[in-house]
């Protein structure tokens, strides 16, 4: 296999000589600084362009004794090239990095490719490193070795290493799907995270991450069955209010057709706003007009045996008109439901819609001039607002009034947002003492 070695350069030579002494690598990228702006003094492309000696064997010494670093190494011309940045500007150098590997990854398709951030500025190490984190097939690599002070490793006893970062890259890399849970995009977290291959030390907390979102895809879509089977094997080891939601999912499949379409009402309320913090207040808005009339249908049912799509000649009262099937039956739609709803109960449900006939009439106008109704405009947040607020204040009360004789008292928690709510936070290891840890070096 073809091997590339990547590198900044700065002030010292030995770090970068074992890299390449250690790796023998087929090409190397020397990413180097150019003559200082401001004062003119030579920067470290002198170590590889050089002629001559060049090269200082020692920091305090007098004059330079050796020869280029691709002299000292035995690089052929055609074994190298360099990538000139600024010593401290970590947007250039960051950009310069990626351009980099992006062009030896064109050049030498399947190449093992290692990123070493040993030499140059801090700097220029950190946009190397920024650089090759966001690639899950660069190897990431610095030179260390034995130290009696924090400033540099001994000399002799250089050597190259692979840098953990395998955590830093899965946080990096993982870090879009976990902002879709922001949106509530679990969707989109699904799918993004389909073709991701985890490190393997991360690979029981990408599992965790993807079959929750998973999960909570499924219950986006309705599909409660399927969300539940997802999330009842983590159910012991989720924090207590994703617990929580494991009991409504069970809710939400009750045998029980009574206590599950009551909490199937509230759920596809939590489903409008997911809707409306998205900004897509037409499909929340549809989502709505679905809960006014299931919310008739539901109470028509469970209180006087009434079927919308069926209503028997006598449970129609005096004055009524409903509409009659081409096939016989009598229909109620979602105004006329909520007519028999004021004329066959005498609960919480028959007082709201006796006082809050005209509010409702008013937000049905609303719905029929969306695009996804019977209009052409498409509903904004203004239009949104005013709806959102009777319902919390007036329509949502009213119903929990209701759905209290099936047990159902409070609204649920709206599915989690972040995905620390749901116990997936990327795991923190804590620091060890490690011989190998090192200062930086020029």
């Amino acid at each position: 296999m073809t091997q590339i070695l990547i590198c900044t350069v700065g002030g010292s030579h030995q770090p970068i000589v074992s890299a390449i002494n250690d790796m023998r690598p087929d090409y190397v990228v020397f990413v180097c600084t150019d003559k200082d702006p401001a004062t003119g003094q030579p920067g470290s492309v002198i170590q590889i362009q050089g002629k001559g000696n060049c090269i200082k064997a020692q920091p305090k010494d007098d004059k330079p004794s050796l020869p280029n670093i691709p002299t000292q190494t035995g690089l052929a011309d055609n074994q190298h090239d360099v990538v000139l940045t600024l010593s401290d500007h970590l947007d250039r150098i960051y950009l310069d990095c990626v351009a980099a590997i992006d062009d030896v990854g064109q050049r030498f398709p399947g190449a093992r490719i290692v990123a070493d951030y040993t030499g140059g500025t801090k700097s220029m190490s950190a946009g190397l490193t920024m650089a090759a984190v966001e690639r899950p097939d660069i190897e990431l690599q610095l030179v260390t070795g034995s130290r009696a002070d924090l400033l540099k490793v001994r000399d002799g006893s250089q050597f190259a290493d692979q840098a953990d970062c395998e955590r830093i890259r899965y946080q990096r890399l993982t870090d879009p799907y976990r902002r879709a849970w922001n949106r509530y995009a679990y969707s989109e977290a699904v799918a993004g995270l389909a073709d991701f291959r985890p490190p393997k030390g991360m690979r029981d907390h990408y599992a965790r991450f993807r079959d929750l979102s998973r999960a909570f895809a499924e219950w986006d879509n309705f599909n409660h069955r399927q969300a539940l089977s997802i999330l009842q094997p983590y159910a012991p080891k989720l924090p207590d209010a994703m617990k929580t939601h494991i009991g409504i999912a069970l809710r939400l499949n009750d045998d029980d057709p009574a206590k599950r379409d009551a909490a199937r009402l509230f759920d596809l309320y939590r489903n409008a706003e997911r809707r409306a913090t998205q900004g897509r207040y037409d499909d929340a808005v549809a989502r709505i007009y679905r809960l006014i009339e299931w919310s008739a249908q539901w109470l028509l049912q469970t209180q006087a045996g009434i079927d919308t799509s069926n209503v028997a000649p006598e449970q129609i009262p005096d004055g009524l008109t409903l509409t009659q099937h081409r096939d016989g039956p009598w229909q109620a739609g979602l105004f006329n439901a909520w007519q028999l709803v004021k004329h066959k109960t005498d609960g919480a449900a028959a007082r709201f819609i006796a006082e809050q006939e005209n509010t409702l009439l008013n937000h049905l106008k609303t719905r029929n001039g969306s695009i996804l109704a019977h209009g052409f405009a498409p509903i904004d947040a203004l239009a949104w607002q005013p709806m959102h607020t009777w319902l919390e204040q007036q329509f949502l009360p009213m119903l929990l009034q209701e759905t209290a004789s099936v047990g159902i008292k409070a609204l649920p928690p709206q599915l989690p947002q972040t995905d620390s709510e749901a116990g997936v936070t990327t795991p923190h290891t804590p620091a060890q003492p490690d011989t190998q840890i090192q200062g930086k070096r020029q």
